[in-house]
């Protein structure tokens, strides 16, 4: 037994080998990616180490002293710290309320109309304000909400206001500015990884909805929504760890002093107060901190949904 232990492991690395070799050009690919990911993702973790070092651009990084918990200390006791956290948790909840649940409603009835000439259409609308950037769509927003932008006249018009509002001067229009744009924005997109999952339902399962006399909304609610019940949910857990995560870009385009109590938020904080400053040390610690919670909340809602619909992330 001993003698054919060795023998069937060559075989097998033998076999391996083969398979391998079989599959060169497609190892090489992924090769090729994991190599990017290690290096740009993987390495430049050492850097983390500053978080707990008084760190200056001048010196490297091993010459930094360590300073411990300093840099989370002194965030914790930031005077604005309540305005960041506040901002950023209010639109991230926001967002979450009203944005994660649009995409799926408007992929449930986008899947129900018959045309496919109009549904095409009607996706290809939906979703192309996505591959534009912030800075384009921004440029636009502010133009469309300036004082004489068509949101003003066309209130005006409707005699809905007596004088033009510059909303993005008032920072109590910003969250539903930036809410509001941003499922303008991603809805489409975002309903395209539903759609695909709507594709995978066995039609059977129509077919017995109907012969029970199920109607079109019926079988979208008690056919098409528990069919998808796995998707929803991965991207629900999804989305709940990045809530702490703002749309940097979208925010800083359309940020300014006016509606500053409004708008500053972890990620635009960092880069104000941490880079800006060349405070290294301690936007890599806001960063370190806003990362942790954030696989808290990971964690959390993973263990949420798996109890309760035993479905997860992982």
């Amino acid at each position: 037994m001993r003698r054919q232990e060795p023998e069937a492991l060559s075989r097998s690395a033998s076999k391996l080998l083969r398979r391998l070799y079989g599959q060169r050009h497609l190892q090489v690919m992924a090769l090729l990616g994991v190599l990017w990911i290690a290096v740009f993702n993987y390495v430049p973790m050492y850097g983390i180490v500053i978080a707990f070092k008084d760190f200056n651009i001048t010196a490297p990084i091993s010459a930094a002293p360590w300073v411990g918990l300093e840099h989370f200390k002194a965030f914790l006791e930031d005077d604005s710290l309540a305005d960041v956290v506040k901002n950023t948790i209010g639109m991230s909840v926001l967002k979450l309320l009203f944005g994660f649940p649009l995409p799926i409603v408007f992929a449930l009835f986008l899947n129900e109309l018959r045309s496919v000439r109009y549904k095409k259409a009607v996706q290809t609308i939906s979703y192309l304000p996505h591959f534009l950037s912030w800075v384009i769509l921004g440029g636009i927003l502010a133009t469309w909400l300036a004082d004489v932008g068509i949101v003003n006249r066309l209130l005006l018009a409707m005699n809905l206001i007596e004088e033009p509002i510059s909303y993005l001067a008032e920072p109590g229009y910003f969250w539903t500015i930036i809410v509001t744009s941003d499922i303008w924005k991603e809805l489409g997109w975002s309903a395209i990884i539903y759609l695909a999952a709507i594709s995978g339902v066995s039609p059977e399962m129509y077919e017995a909805a109907t012969i029970d006399g199920a109607g079109r909304f019926q079988k979208m609610i008690y056919v098409t929504l528990p069919a998808i019940k796995g998707t929803i949910t991965i991207l629900f857990v999804l989305a709940v760890s990045g809530i702490l995560n703002s749309n940097f870009d979208q925010i800083l385009v359309l940020k300014n002093q006016l509606n500053e109590s409004a708008s500053n938020v972890v990620d635009v904080y960092v880069y104000q107060v941490g880079l800006k400053q060349s405070r290294f040390s301690y936007a890599t610690a806001v960063g370190l901190l806003k990362s942790f919670i954030s696989l808290a909340l990971l964690l959390s809602a993973n263990y949420i949904t798996k109890r309760l619909n035993n479905t997860s992330l992982f």
